[in-house]
């Protein structure tokens, strides 16, 4: 019996459970967006940090990776997992194609761990803002895994890495080096008037 976990966040750049293989590929019918708090990793409970959840949306497609975990690795991958992504309340089973024009999928029933909408079960759930609100909330977000801007610039190098566009990305990732690049002619000019 094979597992597979796709990672559309961190887990694409770091997976941190042993894998057989990893293939770059997509899933349907979602988008990714910075909809989730992170008070564990990328913030903490008094100023959360954002990251990446799946919102529904018809027509869409969310690029990432598909892990392949064998028998004998499941249970320790798993375990890790299950603590790693415990603020995510969903585990999906969808299809992952690696082909664009495939109606074909590469492997059925990749398991997808989403923080839902509902905030009973997702206390952690911020919901949609501007994407000047996001940008100034991720560059002063700071958790135990280091600054929230970092987790998204790596996701954005990622993507570019396997060529994929993702607009909200690109677009929070532009704005979040705009309010960096904004402090530090501030700081240069003798203060923080603006920011």
């Amino acid at each position: 019996m094979v597992t597979w976990v796709f990672g559309y966040g961190s887990l694409i750049w770091k997976a941190g459970f042993h894998h057989d293989e990893r293939l770059v590929g997509f899933i349907r019918g979602y988008r990714r967006v910075f909809y989730q708090g992170s008070t564990d990793h990328r913030g903490t409970p008094s100023f959360p940090g954002r990251t990446v959840t799946l919102e529904p949306l018809q027509d869409q497609v969310c690029w990432g990776v598909a892990y392949r975990i064998s028998e004998q690795d499941e249970e320790i991958a798993l375990e890790y997992l299950e603590v790693r992504e415990k603020q995510y309340d969903l585990k999906v089973y969808l299809d992952f194609f690696t082909d664009a024009d495939s109606t074909i999928p590469a492997v059925s029933g990749v398991m997808v761990y989403v923080a839902s909408a509902d905030k009973d079960l997702n206390r952690n759930y911020l919901g949609p803002a501007s994407i000047e609100e996001m940008a100034m909330q991720i560059v002063n977000a700071r958790g135990p895994s280091g600054p929230n801007r970092d987790y998204l610039f790596h996701l954005e190098a990622a993507l570019i890495e396997f060529g994929c566009e993702d607009s909200h990305v690109r677009e929070l990732a532009a704005a979040v080096r705009k309010i960096i690049l904004g402090r530090e002619v501030a700081l240069s000019n003798g203060g923080l008037e603006h920011y």
